[in-house]
């Protein structure tokens, strides 16, 4: 019996999917949800399993083509003994995955068996060090003993390739967000060396206790969701056909992850009501459907803000484009060590200490620098005063 492979729901609007790679070729064998291809649309790209186990007869749409939803791809061969009943077989939609995932999992502890409650990791405020002269740092590409490393020369120089459905609605999206915004950044600096200290003091047992690793960007998170709480132009969109400006009543925060067919976007639902832990997961996991290619046409819609964490590739700050539908976007840039002019016991100092460049790019047509300014300020002071201790303790704790 001869079964189709139609292209299934992708998600809401999605009208069709351009097929990326086969996975399977004509005679090979089969087993039920096995992947059998890739499909790439305007919001993700994504596998398609197969929905019975077989051979696969026939391929209908061919690698670079595209095709409606519900329209055929592929014809598997049944066994008559395994003829299913005569109903059609219906295709799971793909939307329908099992929801977040994300990097460096753990087992994770059954809730109601946390550990026995403790004290939350106290914010201890450290004397500054004193500034020192020492040793210039090697740049870049040179060792300690002054040997340039060598670079390894991209297969890519030299060749001219096909531009990737993902890559080219990425580009087009990015070059329509600029030019239909009045687009522009501000950036301040922020002292995260409180912060810093708590996650040292928290991340052994947080780890154990709730199965993921504490990274810096959950605390990132959580000061921006709920800084936009108490700055509604920073969490909005100007709806240009009816010339009015919906003001968002949640936090839905996308957080850009750097993969291989390029930047992803999925969006971390109603983070402003998530605590540390409840982020850390759904960033980790989402991270990780990304990375993996598994996201669903659901994962990556609903954004009402966006955070881009360019300093975990080293960068010092960036001005992010701002995405369409959205009016603000946070760039954070990387932590690093520096001397800076600091109030100790009366005095002004020198100490070393933890700074970050946090840049916000945004729409000007509503959002104006001293909006910009107020929200970037809120948000400093959370991160600054490090007011996420009772946020750490075991669940049930206050």
């Amino acid at each position: 019996m001869a079964i189709p492979v139609t292209l299934p729901a992708l998600g809401e609007s999605v009208t069709e999917g351009t097929v990326t790679r086969w996975l399977k070729q004509i005679g090979d064998t089969v087993e039920v949800d096995e992947p059998l291809l890739e499909v790439s649309t305007d919001k993700v790209d994504t596998e398609i399993p197969s929905p019975v186990a077989g051979v696969l007869l026939e391929i209908t749409v061919a690698e670079d083509e595209t095709a409606e939803i519900g329209a055929a791809l592929a014809v598997i061969g049944v066994p008559d003994a395994a003829t299913p009943p005569s109903e059609p077989v219906v295709q799971s939609p793909v939307n329908e995955a099992p929801a977040l995932r994300a990097p460096e999992p753990a087992a994770p502890a059954p809730v109601n068996q946390a550990p026995a409650p403790v004290a939350p990791p106290q914010p201890v405020e450290a004397p500054p060090v004193l500034a020192t002269r020492g040793a210039a740092t090697p740049g870049p590409g040179v060792t300690d003993s002054g040997r340039q490393v060598p670079v390894e020369a991209s297969s890519l120089r030299g060749r001219t390739v096909t531009m990737t459905r993902i890559r080219k609605v990425i580009g087009d999206k990015l070059k329509k967000a600029l030019l239909e915004q009045a687009q522009l950044t501000t950036v301040v600096e922020v002292d995260v060396t409180r912060l810093m200290r708590l996650r040292a003091g928290a991340r052994e047992d947080f780890a154990a206790r709730e199965g993921v690793k504490l990274s810096p960007l959950p605390f990132f998170v959580k000061a921006a969701a709920q800084a936009l709480k108490a700055h509604p132009a920073v969490n909005a969109r100007i709806n240009d056909d009816e010339g009015t400006i919906t003001y968002f009543d949640e936090e839905n925060i996308g957080i850009a992850v750097d993969t291989e067919k390029g930047l992803m976007t999925p969006v971390i639902k109603h983070a402003g009501d998530l605590s540390i832990a409840g982020i850390a997961r759904a960033t980790m996991e989402l991270a990780d459907r990304a990375r993996g290619g598994r996201l669903t046409p659901d994962d990556v819609v609903g954004a009402t803000f966006t955070i881009s964490n360019t300093g975990s590739r080293g960068a010092l700050f960036d001005t992010v484009i701002v995405p369409l539908g959205q009016v603000a976007i946070l760039g954070i840039g990387a932590t690093v060590k520096r001397p800076a002019v600091v109030e100790a016991g009366g005095e002004t100092v020198i100490g070393i200490r933890d700074l970050v460049h946090l840049s916000l790019s945004y729409d000007h047509r509503l959002v104006d620098g001293a909006d910009a300014a107020r929200y970037l300020t809120a948000v400093k002071a959370l991160l600054e005063t490090a007011a996420f201790a009772n946020d750490l303790l075991p669940a049930g704790d206050s």
